[in-house]
């Protein structure tokens, strides 16, 4: 557990008995890690800040998604699709923002809580064009995913599922630079990053992919897709702890 100011209400930090406490809890992070024999990292963001905090390396092995449930040879259609809980850091808020101006047509599958519930409602009023469907199945999604004409993913995630989820159904991911999906999804071939969490960087990218739609080729984001497989995974997480012991006996 790594302890920071930032995960803390400011309110708290400046109370001296929660300084004191916060001072012992990184001392007890620090002496921990350094018993720790090996670093594993579900991305390459999440191996940066091992190595910044514990000046420890971390091998990077990339958690298993089960690729296998979703399906690219359907037709695509018009709509985009946001998928995800409507909770603050995911952004849907933005995502929706972004689509009411554009005017373009967006489903979005998701629920969280009533306050954040009610603001998605309030952006998506009066705009034909965004479908709110609330929560739903694994089937509902994976449908949607197989039919959309592009995926928007807008948060910041250690690695992200989702996004590579759609990427197996081979629908283009319109992804945050940043974080997991920096990583997954290619720039220009499975899908368009954008580089900040605004609108006007949101709504760029959604243009490039209304430009470009007819160039994304879903069999081939499909296969970049299945190198994220749980057989993948295994093999990998695996082939790890194997070498790890081996070195340990020597």
């Amino acid at each position: 557990m790594n302890v920071t100011c930032s995960t803390i209400p400011a309110r708290c930090v400046r109370d001296p008995i929660v300084r004191r406490q916060l001072h012992t809890l990184r001392q007890w992070d620090a002496l921990s890690a350094m018993r720790v024999d090996h670093f594993l990292a579900n991305s390459k963001t999440i191996a940066k800040r091992i190595a910044k905090t514990y000046r420890r390396e971390a091998t990077v092995v990339y958690p298993p998604v089960e690729v296998e449930r979703f399906d690219a040879t359907q037709t695509r259609e018009g709509f985009y699709l946001a998928v995800a809980r409507l909770v603050p850091y995911k952004k849907m808020d933005l995502i929706v923002e972004v689509f009411a101006e554009l005017g373009l047509e967006l489903v979005v599958i998701g629920d969280g809580p009533a306050a954040r519930r009610k603001r998605i409602e309030q952006l998506a009023a009066g705009k034909p064009n965004i479908k709110l469907l609330g929560a739903a199945d694994d089937a509902v999604v994976a449908d949607h995913m197989a039919r959309c004409k592009a995926f928007v993913f807008a948060a910041d995630e250690d690695f992200g599922i989702t996004p590579v989820e759609a990427m197996a159904a081979g629908a283009p991911v319109v992804a945050l630079s940043r974080g997991g999906t920096g990583e997954t999804v290619m720039d220009g071939t499975t899908g368009v990053h954008f580089h900040e969490q605004t609108p006007t960087a949101l709504a760029d990218a959604v243009r490039v992919v209304e430009r470009r739609a007819g160039d994304f080729d879903p069999a081939a984001i499909r296969r970049h897709a299945e190198g994220f497989s749980r057989q993948r995974f295994q093999e990998e997480i695996e082939r790890y702890i194997t070498g790890a012991w081996e070195r340990f006996k020597q």
